[in-house]
C-alpha cells in the first residue's frame, strides 16, 4: 500500500507526518454501538487509516434508523449493523482490519474484548451500557471516548485517560435515567456532529497532539451553535477493580424475564395482574388499561410501595429499555412475579391498531 498517496493530505501536516501516520496504522479502536454516533465515527477513523477497528452491536437495521445512521442503505434493512458497517469500511479503506462483533456488550464479554484494543469508543444511547463500558475500561485501563445526545444537545468527553477522571466521577448516580433517541427524538445532524467530535478525540490521543477532553465535558447545542466546556475532578471512591467488577455484574446481569405483547393481550383488564407504565407522563402514545398504573422510572424508587408484591406485574416503557431497568429495581425490592414487556408502548400501540 502506498500510504503516502492515500494519506497525503494529513501526512503533510507537521503535527502528523510519517511518524503520526505510523501511529494511526498501529492503533486498535473498539466502537460500542453501530448507530447514529458510529455513522460519523467509523468513516472518519477508517479514512484516517486506523489499523484495526472493532464494532460491537447486536442490532439489525430498521427503516427508522436511516434518518441518522447514514452509513446504511435502504437495501440493508433487516441486516446486522455490525456486518454492514464492516462492509462500508472495507469499501472506504480496504487496508483497515475490521472486526464485526454482532453481539450485545455484556459483563461476560466486555473485559475480554477491551483487552484487545487501545481505545474504547462509547457510541451507545443506553445509560446502563455506558456504566458497563466505564467499569470495563477501568478494569482494563483503557480510555473511554464518551458521546451522548439529548434532542438538540450533545456531550463529548474522554474518561479514564492516563488514569484521569472516569464516567462515574462525572455521573456517580447509576440510577440516573435518560430517554434514548427512540424515546426522546433526535435529528441526524446532532449525532453527526457529536460523532465527529468523538472521532477527533480518538485521533488526538493516538497522535499525542492537542488537548484531550480528559476531566472536561464539552456541551454543544446545534440550535444556537453554542458550546461550553466544564471541568470535573477525579473521585477515587468510584473506581472499580476486576474483583469488584465481577461481584457487581454477577447480580445485575441475571436474566431479566421478558414477555411479548401478544402473549399478554388477554390479560388486559384482568384485575389479578397489573400493567406498570414507567414512562414520563407526557410521552405518547397513551396506553390506558383498567388494570394499569403509571409511575415514571425516575420516581419508582420512592413510589414502589404503591405496588402489590403478590401481584403479577408487566412493566412497559416506550420501547423496552427502561422497563428492564424498572424490573431490576423492583427485583431488588423483593418483587417476584414481574416481567418486562418487549417493545413497550410502541408494540402495544401497533398491535391494538391492527385489532381495530
Amino acid at each position: 500500500m502506498n500510504t503516502s498517496e492515500r494519506y497525503n493530505r494529513q501526512i503533510i501536516l507537521p503535527e502528523i507526518g510519517e511518524t503520526g501516520q505510523s501511529k494511526l496504522l498501529k492503533a486498535k479502536v473498539l466502537v460500542i454501538g453501530a448507530g447514529g454516533l458510529a455513522s460519523a465515527i467509523l468513516p472518519y477513523l477508517a479514512a484516517a487509516g486506523i489499523g484495526e477497528i472493532g464494532i460491537v452491536d447486536d442490532d439489525v437495521i430498521e427503516i427508522s434508523n436511516l434518518q441518522r445512521q447514514v452509513i446504511y442503505k435502504s437495501s440493508a434493512l433487516g441486516k446486522y449493523k455490525a456486518d454492514e458497517a464492516k462492509a462500508m469500511i472495507s469499501e472506504l479503506n480496504p487496508f483497515v482490519k475490521v472486526n464485526a462483533i454482532a453481539e450485545k456488550l455484556s459483563a461476560k464479554n466486555a473485559v475480554f474484548l477491551f483487552e484487545k484494543y487501545d481505545i474504547i469508543v462509547d457510541a451507545t444511547d443506553n445509560i446502563a451500557i455506558k456504566y458497563l463500558i466505564n467499569d470495563a475500561c477501568c478494569v482494563t485501563n483503557k480510555p473511554m471516548v464518551y458521546g451522548s445526545i439529548f434532542r438538540f444537545q450533545g456531550q463529548v468527553s474522554v474518561f479514564n485517560y492516563q488514569s484521569g477522571p472516569t464516567y462515574k466521577c462525572l455521573f456517580p448516580d447509576e440510577n440516573t435515567q435518560s430517554l434514548n433517541c427512540e424515546d426522546a427524538g433526535v435529528i441526524g445532524i446532532s449525532v453527526g456532529i457529536i460523532g465527529m467530535l468523538q472521532a477527533n478525540e480518538v485521533i488526538k490521543m493516538i497522535l499525542e497532539i492537542g488537548e484531550v477532553l480528559s476531566g472536561k465535558i464539552l456541551v454543544y447545542n446545534i440550535l444556537n451553535n453554542e458550546q461550553q466546556k466544564y471541568d470535573f475532578e477525579k473521585n477515587t471512591f468510584v473506581l472499580i477493580d476486576k474483583k469488584a467488577f465481577e461481584e457487581k455484574y454477577k447480580e445485575t446481569e441475571n436474566q431479566i424475564e421478558e414477555i411479548s405483547v401478544e402473549a399478554i393481550l388477554n390479560e388486559i383488564d384482568n384485575e389479578e395482574v397489573l400493567f406498570l407504565d414507567v414512562r414520563n407522563e407526557d410521552e405518547l402514545p397513551k396506553i390506558n388499561f383498567k388494570n394499569s398504573i403509571q409511575i415514571p422510572l425516575m420516581n419508582l424508587e420512592n413510589e414502589f410501595r404503591k405496588l402489590n408484591h403478590n401481584q403479577t406485574i408487566y412493566v412497559f416503557c416506550q420501547s423496552g429499555i427502561r422497563s428492564k431497568m424498572a424490573v431490576e429495581l423492583l427485583e431488588k425490592k423483593q418483587f417476584k412475579n414481574i416481567k418486562s414487556v418487549i417493545g413497550g408502548a410502541l408494540a402495544f400501540n401497533q398491535i391494538l391498531k391492527e385489532k381495530v
